[in-house]
């Protein structure tokens, strides 16, 4: 016998959810570490490493301000299992960095670097995803400085540490490397629909070769 229409009906409308996770109303902060004081006339941000011109590539806040304002609506997913969804983040899309400043042909994969040396890596392909973007908003008001303001990167396909907060640049690489919390036990890749949330749980080809 099929479920009573109500019931039904109740469930469809249930936002889908990775394993292990539960819908979150607000927006909790969660960071490690102080929140960094933000000097518009010292931040730089820099796409470096394995650049096809062998070129550091390096804007102003005033300039990056400047690149082209992009919009994508995607859910955060936080490995403390708390799932934000359909919220619109607003500000520079990862493809306009590989477009003004394109990796060279060999790169798979990028080290995200912000405030006090903290890092991520990631495939470059998921760099690449029309939905990645360097957040300067979030439903069209700029971020609060406890979450990321001026800047930080949102990976709405991946757990919510692959995004940091407070982004200052790029760096293409030729082979993968762990990143902060990556080389703390955390999962090399971090796919929430796949629940990879610890480094025990890599497959071969997950992480870096040893």
């Amino acid at each position: 016998m099929g479920q009573p229409a109500e019931r039904a009906s109740r469930q469809a409308a249930e936002p889908e959810l990775p394993p292990g996770q539960r819908l979150q109303r607000g927006w909790p902060v969660t960071h490690y570490g102080p929140v960094p004081k933000f000097r518009p006339e010292r931040w730089e941000f820099r796409v470096f490493g394995a650049t096809a011109d062998g070129e550091k590539h390096c804007w102003t806040h005033e300039e990056f301000s400047a690149l082209p304002y992009a919009t994508v609506v995607g859910d955060l997913h936080c490995v403390t299992k708390f799932s934000m969804l359909g919220a619109e983040w607003g500000g520079v899309a990862a493809r306009t960095l590989l477009e003004l400043a394109p990796p060279a042909a060999d790169a798979t994969h990028v080290m995200v670097w912000a405030e006090y040396g903290f890092s991520s890596n990631l495939r470059m392909a998921d760099f690449a995803s029309d939905r990645t973007i360097f957040a300067t908003h979030k439903g069209g008001e700029l971020l609060t400085a406890e979450h990321g303001f001026p800047l930080r990167l949102v990976v709405p396909h991946l757990y919510a540490w692959k995004g940091p907060k407070w982004v200052r640049g790029v760096e293409y690489m030729t082979a993968d490397r762990r990143g902060f919390w990556e080389e703390r036990g955390y999962h090399n890749v971090g796919d929430p629909w796949r629940e990879q949330r610890y480094s025990y749980q890599e497959e071969p080809g997950d992480g870096p070769e040893l």
